[in-house]
């Protein structure tokens, strides 16, 4: 299943914003441009841009900002993923070359430092107190999340609270705070605002649920990275967690020492053990309610095409791949 078709109705605004993503990336510094071009060619769903533009849709005046702010968010996310890319080795994103890979780990932590401090730019010139506190507030959270993620490395005891908690942190808040800078923009109320930045956390947590299900059970050419790619880096994700749980005695601890060891080695019998024990069916599960957590938490707000896409999107976060 395509996101294209979901957010067709709003492609228009999208395009608006790509542009300006590229324009963000003027420099007097040709490697920064290099770089970021590079990250920013590579594409990706534009999900939390598009988060948004529907929830600035949602007030009763489109806010001239909301271009802005978009742009400004996916570059803060384009940031993460060079950083994330540097700290796990990765030598593929979305099925090309990372930067780390074409250009050194050093140009492309230095040009994620480059891609956020671009992005508060752009959120300061856009003149809303309220959104640089929650972006900030948020890109803040990331950071603490990416530094747990790091700690838990090679720790197979991890349990699901702690692991929703990484998810939760790492990935879901800068969903939350762009479905909240968008009501924000759109001077919603206080019971909006909170609707919407609920339902960016809920489906921000499926969409992450539903990636760490596709390293064990995803098509390495639609997904754009190597299956097995999160045991290598010794990360316990859900599957993971739940194999542990359900298998038995002899197959839990191989999967707890793949998780120790790290590497690729054993990936075929964890991978094995994991279809087994119904892991893929369990966090298939989380997450659908999660997505549902996320329909629910808008289900009050008045009906719009604008409410009807974020809709479509919880039911997109669960129903790719499957």
């Amino acid at each position: 299943m395509s996101i294209v078709p979901v957010l067709e109705p709003i492609s228009d605004d999208l395009q608006l914003v790509e542009r300006l993503l590229r324009d963000s990336l003027q420099s007097e510094v040709a490697l920064v441009a290099q770089v970021g071009e590079h990250v920013v060619a590579g594409g990706g769903k534009r999900l939390r841009p598009a988060l948004v533009l529907l929830a600035s849709a949602l007030g009763s005046e489109l806010p001239a900002a909301r271009f802005q702010v978009a742009a400004a968010i996916e570059l803060i996310h384009t940031a993460t993923l060079l950083h994330d890319d540097v700290v796990d080795e990765s030598p593929l994103r979305r099925g090309r070359t990372t930067a780390n890979s074409a250009f050194g780990n050093a140009a492309a932590v230095l040009a994620g430092d480059f891609l956020y401090s671009r992005a508060f730019q752009m959120m300061v010139s856009a003149g809303n107190p309220g959104v640089m506190a929650i972006v900030s507030d948020a890109t803040n959270t990331i950071a603490e999340g990416e530094l747990l993620q790091l700690m838990n490395c090679g720790d197979p005891d991890l349990d699901e609270v702690a692991c929703l908690d990484v998810i939760r942190r790492k990935t879901a808040t800068l969903f939350e705070a762009s479905a909240r800078v968008g009501s924000v923009l759109a001077s919603a109320d206080a019971n909006v605002q909170d609707a919407l930045g609920a339902y960016g956390m809920h489906l921000g947590t499926a969409f992450q649920l539903v990636d760490d299900l596709l390293d064990y059970s995803g098509d390495p050419t639609e997904f754009g990275k190597s299956l097995g790619d999160d045991l290598a880096e010794g990360k316990t994700t859900l599957p993971l967690i739940w194999t542990i749980q359900s298998s038995t005695p002899d197959l839990a601890e191989m999967v707890r020492s793949a998780i120790r060891e790290g590497g690729r080695e054993r990936f075929a019998e964890v991978l094995n053990a994991v279809t087994a024990c119904g892991a893929i069916d369990y966090v298939q599960s989380v997450a659908r309610r999660e997505a549902r957590t996320a329909a629910e938490a808008i289900a009050s707000l008045p009906s719009s095409r604008a409410k009807g896409i974020l809709l479509e999107l919880a039911d997109f976060a669960v129903s790719r791949c499957f």
